[in-house]
């Protein structure tokens, strides 16, 4: 089945989530990414990926060249951007990886921190069918190494925030479309 992978304009298989690690691997064989590409990518405006460069939410480009971490960081932002302010978002990210501006502290890089959510979105139809939230983050986390006692469950906690978001992203685009055919 064809959906959109979160907080990206990609289109693919839901039931590949599990390699979306791989392809966006492909989307650096080149090098980084430009400012355009990235836009594209996450369907932002480049003045606003510039605008959270300048407010430190993600660390400047090298050479006007974008990295996968800069660019899932960004995707991480978008996917929470719809129903939660700025300052919560990074409030929650601060809470799994302490100063934004230092990846030295973090418990998840923002690679990681995407695919899980990517893979645990894939299964969110299947939640409440048989499956709770618990055992789909339970299956979705389960190659996480933790690096200090506790950061299990602090990845957890923001997953459910996340996915909780993205739920609520989805229904009101649902609504808003049921409203477009009155």
């Amino acid at each position: 089945m064809q959906w959109t992978i979160p907080g990206t304009t990609l289109s693919a298989n839901r039931e590949d989530a599990d390699r979306t690690e791989e392809q966006f691997a492909a989307l650096f064989l080149a090098g980084g990414l430009t400012l355009s590409q990235v836009a594209s990518i996450t369907g932002l405006e480049p003045y606003t990926v510039q605008n959270w460069v300048k407010r430190k939410f993600l660390p400047a480009p090298v050479n006007k060249r974008y990295n996968m971490e800069q660019l899932c960081r960004l995707i991480n932002i978008n996917i929470l951007k719809g129903n939660m302010p700025l300052d919560q978002i990074v409030k929650l990210m601060s809470y799994l990886n302490g100063d934004l501006a230092d990846e030295s502290d973090d418990l998840v890089d923002d690679t990681m921190l995407f695919f899980f959510f990517v893979r645990l979105a894939a299964r969110a139809r299947y939640i409440g069918g048989g499956k709770s939230w618990d055992e789909a983050l339970e299956e979705v986390t389960a190659d996480y190494a933790e690096p200090v006692p506790g950061a299990r469950d602090k990845l957890v906690k923001v997953l459910k925030v996340m996915l909780t978001i993205w739920c609520a992203n989805c229904l009101k685009a649902q609504a808003q479309d049921m409203i477009a055919q009155l």
